[in-house]
């Protein structure tokens, strides 16, 4: 399939407001552990701040195929990432049970709607033009 210029453009400019959401996302969880939560919760706050710094890398420099993986586990990982935090909001998960007044928890989950809105465009777009990406 061939891009237009426009078309590349507008590829670009998803997978920079994806990079982003992904360096928000982690930057969340980063904070969160240098706001003091720590054990089981903090480890994975860390391997999550992680991840999403991974996964920025991949968003703005692989091309074909690995950008194709990339845009799908990015879309996945805030999923599962909002998915989490609900769970702990309404049942617990792990035995952690959160609560709305939280620290950060309510622009948690704006942020992570938001993502998962704009990794899902940019995956189809990706999906669709993966020659020109």
């Amino acid at each position: 399939m061939n891009m237009t210029g426009n078309n590349r453009v507008v590829l670009w400019v998803m997978r920079i407001l994806s990079a982003i959401v992904l360096l928000a996302v982690g930057g969340i969880h980063l904070f969160l552990v240098f706001d003091g939560v720590g054990g089981v919760l903090g480890v994975l706050f860390v391997l999550n701040a992680i991840a999403g710094l991974l996964l920025t890398i991949g968003m703005l420099a692989f091309r074909g195929r690995l950008l194709i993986l990339t845009t799908v586990l990015s879309l996945l990982f805030v999923i599962a990432t909002l998915l989490a935090l609900i769970l702990a909001l309404t049942v617990g998960l792990f035995g952690i049970t959160e609560t709305w007044s939280f620290t950060l928890v309510p622009e948690t989950v704006v942020v992570e709607s938001i993502g998962i809105v704009v990794l899902a465009i940019t995956t189809l777009l990706v999906v669709r033009s993966p020659r020109a990406a």
